[in-house]
């Protein structure tokens, strides 16, 4: 087919790639379905009317930071592979699906066997433009394939890429064949790549050398959270902990002992007894009740219910595999679902008064509200059966499509279907209303609970098909800009709603009479401004003059209170609960022993010392800019104070005081406390983290006091 000079190189991709979908999909049979791809590769080879789409060079440029692999790539250093370039930003739920798809692919096809994946990560939010912001999503994703960020989005431009995600495939030879955009083309992926390695092998173009593949996952927080998300209280101050990054749900005490750990390191999806369930990803997490929590199980696609009387779990609703349904309605186990992001609890009178005499005593029922960040919608999940919204009725145990039309906008309506969100991902219930975090669109937006009527609260835009209305100011409605928020709670003590304005790093409060929202100013514990990363979830305690704030990005939660704003680490005790068995363990901790340094100073800790650390750097490293270089304590002897305990590096150095809390406090031979440096730093154009754990130990006291000690750490590999 001739094209018209005036198409450009990514239109005529486009068209022929579309051409080929629609004669895949029109195919029947597997050995048809290959013959269609054969046929495509073949013409694709010898058509000359594809002249200027094969003139187009494709290439990354020089000064762009790498990861999972210790050196950069170029697309002329891949001759000889068939490349798949991802265009993705990493708040985008239907890039994360396509990991998924990637994911099943690499697993078939190797790097040996001439297929390569290759993340272009080309930002949405200024948030996502940070080196180290994109590192904790490769570890938060699983990310193992080599990721470039190309932060000035110059390959997007220069091939004219139009929408998140977009997967680009590439010849042996570099050549763009086609261009798929959007998610659902795993089968797809499958298929083609079985019958491209296949056609270019015979051309024997194909080159089946390994690349220098160096993952980056040798962490593990000292808190044992790991990309910690919701935080939920019950009814009589308990909380839970969706544990995202370990799989996991752990339930505590208001003092922070771990009661029950559900899940493993390990995703998985496994219902039954509390040591056998598995997890996949969960982000959100609510009570039923004091003894029963629902949890949208994110990555297995699932709403799940733990009962802790009975110490088991079961799946509510969800079949473990992505959907793509925007109505549903069909039994909670029966109905697919799309990465249900957080879960609420709302009850309601039955609206079928038929079997009520005493209109006074109706019952409550119960609705499990759920955040479907795949499909832009609110669900619900109806335990018990109901009749609703204009006298609909809703089945026992069904699962269904409330609110939202399933499009990705930002669109207010008083018909609840003619209403469209931009991936929901937090909720909080407050009478009758239900605040949502409408993360995509940067907004915070309520709907009704009486009719279903959606309305703006503070953020995005008045044109609902404006996601890029996002920044960092106070102010009212529309006016007002947040960054990808990801958390709200409600506080019924002052009748105001707080969130996470996750990319903005910051907790804010909300007016709910107004629509007004003001940036809290947190302080620590040492009168510094508290420095949160991507914090993604947050609860009042029972009082509603605390606040806690899990930090994701840091791995801790924090409590707040509300009064004075300065906020502590909430330390949680794991001591109550069996340890984790060598098989539930993560198995980056079973081999993180090389970093593990042991260094034995003079302490006199009767009296305050203080100890200097410096990370001395070899001329191979740099320390990223503006990356954090973070430290925290990990242990600490119960005789021992140290202060403080956890902040950041200032030019490779920081520093803290040491004093022992009795004074008859004994430290020969006794480790004093055990320090956890986590660094950003650079190789040539790769970026790496470095995690180094420094345990200090005490010496014979000398007879001469000494105040000052320093601790100098080389890092040279």
């Amino acid at each position: 087919m001739d094209f018209n000079n005036d198409l450009s190189p990514i239109d005529i991709l486009t068209f022929i790639t579309d051409e080929l979908l629609q004669a895949y999909k029109s195919s029947s049979g597997e050995n048809e379905k290959a013959r269609t791809i054969v046929k495509f590769l073949e013409r694709w080879n010898d058509d000359i009317s594809i002249a200027k789409l094969k003139g187009l060079t494709v290439e990354f440029e020089s000064d762009l930071e790498w990861f999972n692999v210790s050196c950069p790539l170029s697309i002329t250093g891949l001759q000889g592979k068939v490349i798949i370039l991802d265009f993705f930003t990493y708040c985008c739920i239907n890039c994360m699906h396509v990991l998924q798809e990637l994911h099943l692919l690499e697993e078939r096809f190797p790097i040996e066997s001439g297929v390569v994946v290759i993340g272009v990560h080309s930002p949405k939010f200024e948030n996502e433009r940070n080196a180290a912001n994109i590192m904790s999503a490769v570890q938060r994703y699983g990310i193992s394939h080599p990721i470039v960020n190309d932060s000035r989005s110059g390959m997007w431009r220069a091939i004219g890429i139009r929408c998140w995600p977009s997967l680009l495939i590439l010849s042996p030879s570099g050549v763009p064949m086609m261009l798929l955009m959007g998610e659902g083309h795993g089968k797809f992926l499958q298929d083609f790549f079985s019958s491209a390695l296949s056609f270019f092998s015979r051309q024997g173009i194909i080159d089946h050398r390994g690349l220098p593949i160096k993952l980056f996952r040798d962490f593990q927080p000292a808190s044992n959270l790991r990309f910690p998300a919701k935080i939920v209280r019950s009814p009589n101050g308990q909380y839970a902990i969706a544990d995202t990054g370990n799989n996991r749900v752990l339930v505590l005490t208001a003092d922070g002992v771990v009661q029950h750990r559900i899940g493993g390191h390990q995703p998985g999806f496994v219902d039954g007894n509390l040591t056998v369930a598995r997890f996949n990803n969960p982000q959100g997490i609510a009570f039923l009740n004091e003894n029963v929590l629902i949890v949208a199980d994110t990555k297995n696609h699932a709403v799940r219910q733990i009962s802790l009387t009975n110490a088991i779990v079961e799946t509510l609703a969800g079949t473990g595999i992505q959907g793509n349904e925007r109505i549903g309605g069909r039994l909670g186990p029966l109905q697919p679902l799309s990465s249900p992001w957080d879960v609420a609890i709302f009850r309601t009178r039955d609206m079928d008064m038929s079997f009520h005499l005493d209109e006074r005593n109706i019952p409550e029922k119960t609705i499990i509200l759920i955040s479907m960040a795949g499909t832009h919608q609110i669900w619900g999940y109806f335990p018990e059966g109901i009749i609703w919204w204009k006298f609909r009725k809703f089945e026992p145990c069904c699962c269904v499509s409330l609110i939202g039309n399933g499009l990705e906008e930002n669109r207010n309506n008083s018909y609840p279907q003619n209403a469209a969100f931009a991936q929901p991902s937090g909720l909080a219930i407050a009478g009758d209303v239900l605040y949502i975090a409408d993360s995509e669109s940067s907004s915070i937006r309520k709907a009704s609970m009486i009719d279903g009527k959606v309305m703006p609260v503070v953020g995005g835009d008045r044109n609902p098909l404006n996601l890029f209305a996002f920044g960092d100011i106070d102010g009212r409605l529309f006016s007002a800009k947040l960054q990808h928020p990801l958390g709200v709670t409600f506080n019924d003590a002052n009748n105001r709603l707080y969130v996470a304005d996750t990319y903005n790093h910051k907790i804010k409060i909300i007016d709910i009479d107004s629509n007004d929202i003001s940036t809290l100013q947190i302080k620590s514990q040492e009168n510094t401004n508290l420095i949160l990363n991507e914090p993604a979830g947050l609860c009042l305690d029972a009082s509603g003059k605390k606040l806690l704030v899990a930090d994701t990005n840091n791995h801790l939660i924090h409590i707040i209170d509300l009064v004075t704003l300065i906020a502590q680490p909430f330390g949680l005790d794991f001591r109550q609960i069996a340890s984790a068995s060598e098989i539930d363990a993560p198995q980056d901790i079973q081999k993180a022993t090389e970093n593990n340094i042991i260094k034995t100073l003079p302490l006199d800790l009767i009296k305050p010392s203080k100890i200097f650390f410096n990370l001395r750097l070899s001329p191979i490293f740099n320390f990223t800019k503006e990356a954090p270089q973070k430290w925290i304590l990990k242990t600490v002897c119960q005789s021992v104070i140290v202060n403080p305990s956890s902040g950041t590096l200032l030019d490779g150095m920081c520093h803290m005081q040491v004093q022992a809390t009795r004074p008859d406090f004994m430290c020969e031979s006794s480790q004093i406390f055990t320090i956890e440096f986590v660094l950003n730093l650079c190789l040539s154009n790769c970026c790496l983290v470095k995690k180094i754990t420094v345990s200090i130990k005490c010496d014979d006291i000398p007879e001469e006091y000494i105040s000052i000690h320093n601790v100098n750490i080389d890092i040279d590999q």
